[in-house]
């Protein structure tokens, strides 16, 4: 069975621990006892200052890491190495959210076929007021596959408004007509339910890997 301790004890905390089996939530997780550790599954749902302070004792002490912080594109490499490094399982996602994962699909593959058709690509997010970033983790994620698809970096625009947990639309703009793929998350649980099924994931793999890999294999 496996047991879990989440580091950043927020909303998605108390999210997550309804779907899986806690032993521990922590805002400080580098004060876990490392033989507690070894015997657990890391949920990191922090700040990206404190993941990049805190990755490496999570590399170093748990038994796997599933990352649902975003903020740290710009230390990949160094995190991922450092995990391939350890021989510490991770898998990380900018979004955990099964649907999102079925939309980056959709998205790729749509990207693919309108490669070199004349449709201009756009990107348009929402999220409540509480998000820091701007714009999110899993509009540049949408981007880079529309990017990889089509060969065309799509504009991205980024709303704050209220509280809406998170609407995702990528647009295709052509002379005649217009495609439109989008997502709305109508709470934070299907984050906790793709977190909790990437924790059960990292009983039967080895090394780095983002979720929608992982799940887009099993489709």
């Amino acid at each position: 069975m496996v047991k879990v301790i989440i580091s950043g004890y927020g909303k998605m905390g108390h999210m997550i621990e309804k779907g899986i089996e806690c032993v521990d939530a922590s805002e400080d997780i580098c004060a876990t006892d490392p033989a507690v550790a070894k015997q657990c599954v890391c949920i990191d749902f922090t700040m990206p200052s404190s993941f990049r302070a805190n990755y490496k004792f999570l590399a170093e002490n748990f038994k796997a890491v599933v990352v649902g912080t975003t903020g740290w594109n710009d230390i990949a490499d160094e995190v991922i190495a450092y995990f391939e490094k350890c021989g510490t399982p991770m898998i990380y996602a900018s979004n955990f959210s099964i649907g999102v994962n079925v939309f980056f699909a959709a998205v790729r593959r749509a990207s693919e076929l309108l490669k070199g058709q004349p449709y201009q690509p756009y990107i348009e997010e929402k999220h409540h007021i509480h998000k820091l970033d701007a714009p999110s983790g899993t509009a540049k994620s949408l981007g880079a596959l529309v990017e990889q698809g089509m060969g065309v970096a799509p504009e991205i625009v980024a709303v704050r408004a209220g509280e809406i947990p998170g609407i995702h639309s990528v647009n295709f703009e052509g002379v005649c007509d217009r495609l439109t793929f989008t997502h709305e998350a109508f709470s934070r649980e299907g984050f906790a339910r793709g977190a909790v099924e990437a924790a059960l994931m990292t009983e039967n793999v080895n090394g780095v890997h983002e979720f929608s890999e992982l799940f887009l294999a099993k489709i």
